[in-house]
């Protein structure tokens, strides 16, 4: 939970009635209380202001990142609607990450896409900044027995792209399609395969590609 309002010391945005009467400055809080004491860092002009600070709730948060899964809260207001495919930072013990809400617990087994903070009990969410793909690579002869599966790792704003050619290590191959996450709401379609059709990483469900590894082709 936040606390009523700003201790000393704290900065705070506010216009200045001496130089900045329009533009919010940076201010120093002097003196807490119902009517805070500030100081801009700008002329040092002190003065009174009653500051309204938001209530805000926390809230559980489970943040899960290749098949592990960590609990931790977050704070928000209690008016606030959050709803399954927005975006947030979380900080927890092991990492600062950006997550992706991929559900909604309001009660007891029961799950909704959309709902106000102070109406949740606990936030469901995946980690989006750094994430890992898989992708299904059929062989350049077609022959469906030698289809394979193979998971990289990439930040997630990567684009992948219908049409081009990616190598990761050892690994190459030609994009010929690519699934979206159900959780990715951006996209006309779940599915794309026309060439220069682009999903970012932290969208994609599965890449679908064609072998392109020169290794995987040498005379057995």
């Amino acid at each position: 939970m936040s606390h009523p309002g700003p201790d000393a010391g704290e900065r705070v945005p506010l216009s200045c009635p001496s130089c900045s009467p329009y533009e919010a400055t940076v201010h120093e809080v002097l003196k807490p209380g119902g009517h805070v004491t500030v100081r801009c860092t700008e002329c040092s002009h002190v003065h009174k202001e009653k500051l309204e600070i938001e209530k805000e709730v926390q809230k559980d948060v489970i943040v899960s990142q290749e098949g592990d899964s960590i609990r931790t809260t977050v704070d928000a207001p209690p008016d606030e609607t959050i709803a399954v495919g927005e975006e947030f930072i979380v900080d927890t013990p092991e990492a600062i990450m950006q997550v992706r809400i991929t559900s909604i617990e309001v009660g007891e087994e029961q799950r909704v896409d959309e709902s106000k903070v102070e109406d949740v009990d606990t936030i469901w969410t995946r980690v989006v900044d750094n994430v890992s793909v898989g992708v299904t690579v059929n062989p350049k002869d077609g022959r469906r027995d030698e289809t394979r599966s193979l998971k990289v790792q990439v930040p997630g704003d990567f684009e992948f792209r219908v049409g081009e050619t990616e190598e990761f290590g050892d690994e190459k191959f030609y994009i010929k399609s690519i699934q979206v996450r159900d959780d990715a709401g951006n996209y006309r379609f779940d599915q794309f395969d026309q060439d220069g059709d682009m999903v970012y990483a932290k969208d994609v469900k599965r890449v679908y590609g064609r072998d392109e590894t020169s290794s995987a082709w040498s005379a057995w």
